[in-house]
């Protein structure tokens, strides 16, 4: 909106002449003195204010949203069978380590058995039993020990082996989501608690595995 500038009136500058009095005289005739014009306000002429750019509408796609389930993929029947096999060749690396743990644990618990039936007898002395409650504390600290590393190891081999197949299979998605010309796939498996209803065609779980699958034998 035009703001109006106020204007300041002019004052009018009257210019008097006092003209003096002889006796026996006739005074002269005194011009009127002439009043000066208002000087005329120079026309305001109003900001003019510019339109606003229009910005141009967004160009996106209407969207065509698939989702998946990546739990499926490391099921034994009708998963991923690359994922499989990388996460079966790390497992199967381990069973030695596995194996020996178990026995740790198996050994922890006959010494805890021990303890609890020597306990309860009047002729076991003293010694005896803090003697089993010092080898189960030594055999704690070493399984403790044991699966700390064998957990280290065993997740970076994981990432080794597992993790190339992983973003391949990444990639994958993406490639299948671009000649099926969908806008985004969500994996339902992180959303399920949040997810009351769904189309179940949206849902391309196995068709996407079947795809990967014949493309990765």
């Amino acid at each position: 909106m035009s703001r109006i500038l106020s204007i300041a009136a002019a004052f009018l500058i009257l210019i008097g002449a006092n003209v003096s009095t002889f006796a026996q005289a006739r005074p002269a005739a005194t011009p009127t003195p002439t009043r000066p014009a208002a000087p005329q306000p120079t026309p305001v002429r109003p900001a003019v204010t510019q339109p606003a750019p229009v910005a141009a509408p967004a160009n996106v796609p209407a969207a065509k949203i698939a989702i998946v389930d990546t739990s499926v993929f490391g099921d034994e029947k009708v998963g991923i069978k690359r994922y499989l096999n990388a996460v079966t060749t790390v497992q199967k690396a381990f069973e030695g380590k596995n194996a020996e743990l178990r026995n740790l644990q198996s050994q922890i618990k006959a010494i805890a058995d021990d303890i609890n039936r020597l306990s309860g007898a009047s002729v076991v002395s003293p010694e005896t039993i803090r003697a089993k409650q010092g080898e189960g504390e030594r055999l704690q600290r070493e399984f403790k020990y044991k699966k700390e590393q064998a957990d280290a190891d065993f997740e970076k081999r994981y990432s080794e082996v597992v993790g190339p197949v992983s973003n391949d299979i990444g990639n994958a998605l993406i490639q299948y989501a671009a000649q099926n010309g969908l806008t985004m796939i969500l994996d339902i498996s992180k959303l399920l608690p949040a997810v009351l209803t769904v189309n179940p065609a949206m849902d391309v779980t196995q068709a996407f595995i079947a795809d990967y699958n014949s493309k990765h034998p």
